[in-house]
């Protein structure tokens, strides 16, 4: 996958578009049928009852929202400061370090048995669903289902869409519980339907492999897809460095990993100033915002975490955040940018700030979404710059000093 990250920001599509294919045409649906009756000699190859099919599978309706998203990832196509501000913020570490607490046993447990550190199983569990509290609302079948019947990667969607039926019929997860995103990724740490046949474990011992209401079966499963990806036990991701005046950053690279002495002897130090640990195992040179942000030297486990999502800035949000609970801060070199992004608290009063100007947003819940961007690109417009829709540091700003507010006084939970 192509990971650089490109400044645009994703723009939802137009209501009236967007109420046309919540609705499909009659014709649509009819073929959207015929391709199901398709699957159901497939699903039975597969071992999946008729009774599962019939009941869960024959008399699904498309959803073709969806595949306006297929190319639309916010690891791609929002900015790396904007995507990690509001993954890795002081809110989302103090939840992390509780739970670190909270499921202390079970995550001691889990590292007895697959080698994989509490605070990278907490971290994936943090950025996947916000340790277990937004787990998605698309119906897994649906989403899929219209996946494997419409657009672009249909074999790929088909497998994911059988493979939930088989987690139906053999009776793990009912299908009321499995929703999550729209590309079918569900449960406390989001695997995909053929990741969970392949490597969810039944930690806690009910008998069924439960990724949406088990805490011990999300994170044991995670650690297993870590170990399975080749996590070495003991081995940190990486860490951030400093560069030389005029360093080639050609050699910059996840794949492209070199002895840690050559990295020496180019003048790498770490961030603080100290030297390269010189015994570590071979690294390669992370730039994920070019060479005047932050850089770091990532090794395999970085790899192994990329492998969950393939993209730079999730491995990076999710080693960043497994830092923090650990004790760590923030990244010394600021992202090259004039206007940072917010954390979750400061989207939330921004939007308490959108609201009290009179714009219909909803709830302030720190999400992002399609009204709260087309508020903000509004009062972008009366202040007379780019209506990009971007929730930033510079707009919160403006829109405090209008309502005469200090910093951080409408902050609040």
């Amino acid at each position: 996958m192509n990971t650089s990250v490109s400044r645009k920001i994703h723009r939802v599509l137009p209501a009236a578009l967007a109420l046309a294919l919540v609705a499909p045409l009659p014709a649509m649906a009819d073929g959207f049928s015929d391709c199901l009756e398709r699957l159901r000699a497939q699903a039975a190859r597969r071992g999946i009852s008729r009774a599962t099919f019939d009941a869960h599978a024959a008399r699904l309706r498309p959803d073709p929202s969806v595949l306006e998203l297929l190319d639309t990832q916010p690891e791609f196509s929002t900015p790396i400061w904007d995507y990690l501000a509001a993954l890795v913020d002081d809110e989302r570490a103090d939840d992390g370090r509780a739970m670190l607490e909270r499921w202390r046993d079970v995550l001691q447990k889990v590292e007895e048995r697959y080698g994989v550190d509490p605070a990278t199983v907490v971290a994936v569990w943090g950025v996947e669903s916000n340790y277990g509290r937004s787990l998605g609302k698309r119906p897994l079948l649906v989403s899929l289902g219209t996946l494997a019947c419409m657009g672009r990667r249909q074999d790929y969607f088909r497998g994911e869409f059988l493979d939930t039926l088989k987690i139906i019929d053999e009776g793990h997860i009912p299908v009321e519980r499995l929703t999550g995103s729209w590309a079918g990724a569900f449960g406390q740490t989001q695997f995909m339907p053929s990741t969970f046949l392949r490597l969810a474990v039944d930690f806690d011992g009910d008998g069924r492999r439960d990724l949406v209401d088990s805490a011990p079966d999300a994170l044991a499963s995670t650690a297993n897809f870590l170990r399975k990806g080749g996590w070495k036990s003991g081995e940190s991701w990486g860490f951030e460095v400093s560069l030389p005046p005029g360093f080639d950053t050609s050699l910059a690279g996840r794949r492209n990993r070199q002895p840690m002495s050559s990295w020496i002897a180019r003048g790498v130090k770490l961030a603080t100033g100290g030297p390269l640990p010189a015994g570590d195992p071979d690294r390669a040179l992370l730039l994920p915002a070019g060479p005047r942000g932050p850089a770091f030297l990532v090794g395999r486990n970085f790899n192994v975490i990329f492998s969950y999502n393939a993209a730079e800035s999730y491995a990076l949000a999710i080693a960043h955040l497994s830092d923090r609970l650990r004790g760590g801060g923030g990244f010394r070199t600021p992202w090259p940018t004039d206007d940072p992004g917010l954390s979750r608290a400061g989207r939330r009063e921004l939007q308490r700030l959108l609201i009290a100007r009179g714009h219909d947003i909803g709830e302030a819940d720190g999400m992002v979404g399609d009204k709260t961007r087309k508020a903000i690109a509004r009062e972008q417009a009366a202040l007379g710059r780019e209506t990009d829709g971007r929730a930033s540091q510079r707009l919160l700003e403006s829109l405090r000093a209008a309502a005469g507010v200090g910093a951080g006084e409408g902050s609040g939970p």
